[in-house]
């Protein structure tokens, strides 16, 4: 901003003004007159004329002169250069005319106060409001809108009342008077829940004060008092909407818009707990059952939904509805050929399983619960009838996928913790060899049920999730039994589609739990025909032998017998073969033999430059829009093997065509796990331990193998690797794949994706694109539902974002709640010390934010007492980190409480801290130790009695080099004697005078707060008689 001042005539001066706004960087130029009058005081007339550049806006007026000279009032200076804020006008032209110097802010504000005192409200808000245009300071504005507030409340203009309030807890969210009358405002304006969320905070503040615990008391009557009238009137409410919708829909001659429209608005009764009440006492379930046998798909859609409502968290319901319709009819509805409907069906069944299951766990029940059955046995009849649907021809392709997913969901035990399985051990007699009679089908050739493209892969993740749920070596026995005579029963069928039913099997079961497939593969005569079947004329017979060979190559032991017996077949099948679907699982099958070196740059298992032959043409199919998408999923599969060559993944990230192709086929479910796979090939984001190098030198020593690095997965080209997978939209495709809702996305493949989220953030820079792109969101559901190994990556990737992200912009609303147990989980002792040093640094971060936000659930996840374990850490920076932790959650006043308790040493040990040499980890004791002096005044007689060294410690800190601690010092200091006069005499005895005295005189400007507060230090000691100030002066001078 410029301002040239002119004098034009006496008494008269013409100010030339420029200026820009914040936001924009519009220019306005114009002048203000300003007429200067000789009377005493004074007053000042100005005129202003503005003119915008670019848009015409009003000049604020923005200098204002007192005199001609300079002037003493009250200590202060004013000069005809001082400059003063006034609110903008909303004209072009204005007269203002300010009040005398006299009649400041402050002496307005006394002057309402004595109005409102003597009942006069409308005067008082009369001089309020006028204090507040004059007035400057930020604290002495929120008392104002405090008063004014008051004056609203007398005047009943609740709304003002209310907003004056809330500016004034803007600027002191403690301002424990504006809080109690924005409740009183919000009373009156009958927002009951908002004004006793403000009255309880009162009352929590004060507890023994009368006025506060009234108007709770008054509160949660009226409260309870709204909601019996509400209930009453939406119930009978309710009831009406619900008796004219099945009248609408039990009319014949209806039309079927109107129908439609019932349908739906039964759906949105039944998401409420009085509508769905409603819907099922007026015998709704009957009319239901009717509309589900509609030809029309989206009265059946509404019924299902309708369904859903009902059954949602009510377990004697659905054991109703499940009577009522009965199972058969739920599958013969989520078996129908439409798409939608078998997934509206399946989603009815997952709600049912959870209603059922979550009401046997339930150790207490509703009135409405207390003498149902257990109802173990409507789940089994329900798995039962799940089972029967797996080899039925009349069950459509989607509906079996469905089945089969409600069965992963539903039968494996969610932790391993639970040591009943005995449904997973029920569902392996009754129902392995169904689910092998979809898995072994081969729809071109046999008359079975008919599948998906889907569904293979979803079975291989069935019998995987069984197979892994199994305790011990009898129960693995018995799944491995089942398995070997449904292989060998087709096996020993004399007709061709037999064997090759029987070695689709067990393509399936290599897929899936592998190392029963291997035992299968072992059996008599089975790895022969797959090697003879390879080379059959039948295309079909050709594929399926093709992929059993490259998914038995998974294992080294086998991968050698083929590399051995096979390689020359598969290259026979790549170079002869016409048809490309067995040309491109010819090449898969190579690729996977090429890589069983895997990282190890030495072990070469073709010729130079084979594997960067195998890759382009991989690369050239991927691209290839014109070949089947099952082509080109198999493309990839090939990458996955091949990206353990540097060389490969070079070439790969280089060509922007081909990650596009890989990241849009990346939509498809079977694919997932390949192209997470080659991601994290690329991204060098395995687990590779580095071996201690006396052993290597050993190893060469004594002549044995030693895996070596390939040069091009050093570190600087994994960077680049980084950054050139960020700008070809690597997190977008991997937002999508989190978002896939199938048995395909195992916890497998999640593993995968944080390994490759963490690979991203790994450098600060790249951080604000993975979150820009959605990738905050989707890691919190990879910490939560992972392998293991997959939470602890994705919680480290969410702590390095939350370091050096704002956690309110890179997780808005209720997302930052989630954050908060994945970063607790990094503090266990099994995970790395960087991994607890990034967790106690993002946590920091959040104990920051606010106590709603984040402090109540870092308590309420117990995590208090790991950061204190970590404070006693021998590193430093983790100790320092922990305590930077612990000072951020000492705000709390749960925490607070754990220190004022007796019987422990935690406030012995901030202050000892205080005194150490690592000045980040004295910074953070310091600013724990001012927090807990100021909020919990009777810890500050405490401290004498941790150590006899206390005056030494908090005497270095005023004489610290550090402003840092030299702050928090004083204010230690300040809080001590504020809190005691004892020991304000043992401050004022030692050398603490003095440092106080030297601090206090220093240059206010120069030093900031420290010399304010110090002088503050003294004036307690003044006021307590201790000390005294030369006469007539004061103290400081």
């Amino acid at each position: 901003m410029v301002m040239r001042i002119k004098k034009t005539r006496p008494n008269f001066w013409s100010v030339l003004y420029i200026g820009r706004t914040i936001r924009n960087l519009y220019i306005y130029i114009g002048t203000l007159d300003i007429v200067l009058s000789s009377v005493k005081g004074h007053r000042i007339v100005a005129r202003t004329e503005a003119n915008a550049s670019m848009q015409e806006r009003p000049l604020r007026v923005c200098a204002t002169f007192y005199g001609y000279g300079t002037q003493r009032r009250g200590g202060a200076s004013c000069t005809r250069h001082q400059r003063a804020s006034y609110p903008e006008e909303h004209a072009a032209s204005c007269a203002v005319v300010f009040p005398t110097m006299s009649q400041d802010a402050a002496t307005l504000r006394e002057e309402g106060n004595h109005l409102f005192k003597s009942g006069d409200a409308q005067g008082a808000l009369s001089c309020y409001t006028k204090a507040l245009k004059l007035s400057g300071d930020q604290t002495e504005a929120a008392v104002l809108h405090r008063n004014r507030a008051a004056c609203y409340l007398k005047l009943e203009d609740y709304a003002k009342a209310e907003a004056d309030a809330s500016k004034a807890l803007d600027s002191d969210p403690g301002d424990i008077k504006a809080r109690f009358r924005r409740a009183q405002a919000l009373q009156k304006l009958g927002r009951l829940d908002q004004a006793f969320l403000d009255a309880q905070k009162c009352a929590q503040l004060e507890p023994k004060n009368k006025a506060f615990q009234e108007l709770l008391r008054l509160l949660g009557t009226q409260i309870q008092q709204k909601v019996r009238s509400c209930g009453f009137r939406m119930l009978s409410s309710t009831d009406a909407r619900v008796q004219q919708m099945f009248k609408l829909l039990l009319d014949d001659s209806a039309q079927l818009s109107d129908k439609q429209k019932a349908a739906q608005n039964l759906v949105v009764l039944s998401r409420e707990d009085a509508g769905a009440e409603q819907v099922f006492r007026n015998d709704g379930v009957k009319l239901l059952q009717k509309l589900l046998a509609s030809h029309h798909e989206d009265i059946v859609l509404s019924a299902l939904r309708t369904l859903v409502g009902l059954c949602t968290g009510h377990q004697s319901r659905t054991m109703a509805i499940v009577h009522e319709l009965g199972m058969p009819q739920l599958c013969a509805v989520m078996g129908s050929g439409a798409s939608a409907v078998s997934l509206a069906a399946c989603h009815l069944l997952q709600v049912m399983f959870e209603a059922l299951t979550e009401g046997m766990k339930r150790d207490i029940r509703g009135k409405d619960e207390a003498i149902l059955p257990e109802p173990s046995r409507e789940l089994r009849s329900m798995l039962q009838h799940l089972l029967d649907m797996m080899p039925a021809a009349t069950v459509s392709g989607p509906g079996r996928d469905s089945a089969i997913n409600l069965l992963v969901k539903q039968v494996p035990r969610k932790s391993l913790r639970n040591p009943d399985n005995s449904v997973t051990l029920w569902t392996v007699d009754h129902g392995l060899k169904k689910v092998l009679e979809v898995a072994g089908t081969v729809p071109e050739l046999a008359d079975g049920p008919p599948l998906t493209d889907n569904t293979p892969m979803s079975c291989s993740v069935l019998l995987n999730k069984l197979y892994d749920d199994l305790k011990c070596d009898s129960e693995r026995e018995n799944f491995n039994r089942l398995c070997e005579e449904y292989v060998q029963y087709y096996f020993s069928q004399p007709a061709l589609e037999s064997k090759v039913r029987a070695i689709q099997a067990v393509s399936v079961l290599l897929q899936g739990p592998s190392d029963v497939g291997n035992r299968t593969l072992e059996l008599s005569g089975v790895m022969e025909t797959v090697i003879a079947m390879c080379a059959s004329e039948n295309l079909i017979h050709q594929q399926v032998a093709v992929e059993t060979l490259i998914h038995a190559a998974g294992k080294a032991k086998r991968a050698s017998f083929i590399t051995a017996n096979g390689v020359a077949l598969l290259k026979d099948l790549y170079k002869t073969s016409e048809n490309d679907r067995i040309r491109v699982r010819a090449l898969v099958g190579l690729c996977k033999l090429g890589s069983a070196g895997g990282t190890d740059f030495s072990m070469k298992q073709f010729a130079e430059g084979s594997t960067l032959k195998l890759a382009k043409q991989c690369r050239k199919w991927l691209c290839n829009d014109s070949l089947p998408a099952t082509s080109r999923r198999w493309a990839v599969e090939g990458l996955a093997y091949l990206t353990f060559d540097a060389d490969v993944k070079e070439d790969l990230v280089e060509d922007k065509k081909a990650l596009n192709a890989m990241f849009e086929l990346s939509e498809d479910k079977t694919v997932l796990f390949a192209v997470g796979s080659t991601l994290v090939n690329c991204t060098n984001s395995y687990d590779v331990e580095k071996p201690d190098p006396q052993l290597v030198e050993l190893a060469k020593y004594a002549k044995q193998h030693v895996p070596e690095e390939h040069p091009k997965d050093a570190q600087s080209f994994v960077e680049k690797r980084l950054l050139k997978l960020l700008q070809a939209g690597v997190v977008s495709a991997l937002v999508c794949m989190v978002k896939q809702e199938s048995p395909a996305l195992t916890d497998a493949c999640k593993e995968c994706i944080a390994r490759v989220f963490l690979a991203l953030v790994e450098r600060q820079e790249d951080r604000g694109m993975v979150v820009a792109q959605g990738g905050g969101k989707a890691l919190i559901p990879l910490a939560t539902e992972n392998t293991d190994v997959g939470k602890v990556k994705a919680s480290q990737a969410l702590a390095k974002i939350t370091i050096t992200s704002n956690p309110e912009i890179a997780f808005p609303g209720e997302r930052i709640y989630e954050v908060v147990r994945p970063l607790v989980n990094l503090l266990h002792l099994e995970c790395t010390l960087l991994q607890n040093f990034e967790a106690l640094m993002a946590l920091t971060n959040l104990a920051g934010i606010n106590e709603r936000l984040s402090r109540q659930k870092i308590i309420k996840e117990k995590a208090v007492s790991k950061v204190e374990g970590y404070m006693f850490e021998e590193h430093e920076l983790v100790r320092a980190a922990a305590t930077e932790c612990m000072c951020n959650l000492a705000l709390s006043t749960e925490v607070q409480k754990l220190f004022l308790a007796t019987g422990n040493d935690r406030l012995k040990l901030v202050v000892l801290f205080c005194g150490e040499e690592d000045e980040r980890l004295r910074k953070a004791a310091a600013g724990t130790l001012a927090m807990l002096t100021a909020e919990q005044p009777e810890l500050c007689a405490r401290i004498p009695g941790t150590t006899s060294h206390w005056l030494e410690i908090l005497q270095a800190l005023l004489l610290s080099d550090s402003q840092d601690l030299r702050h928090r010092g004083v204010v230690i200091a300040l809080n001590i004697m504020q809190a005691e006069r004892d020991l304000t005499e043992k401050l004022m005895e030692s050398e603490a005078l003095e440092i106080l005295s030297v601090m206090a005189k220093e240059d206010t400007d120069a030093r900031g707060p420290i010399s304010k507060i110090a002088q503050q230090c003294l004036e307690v000691a003044v006021r307590y008689g201790i000390i005294k100030s030369a006469e007539g002066e004061s103290i400081l001078s």
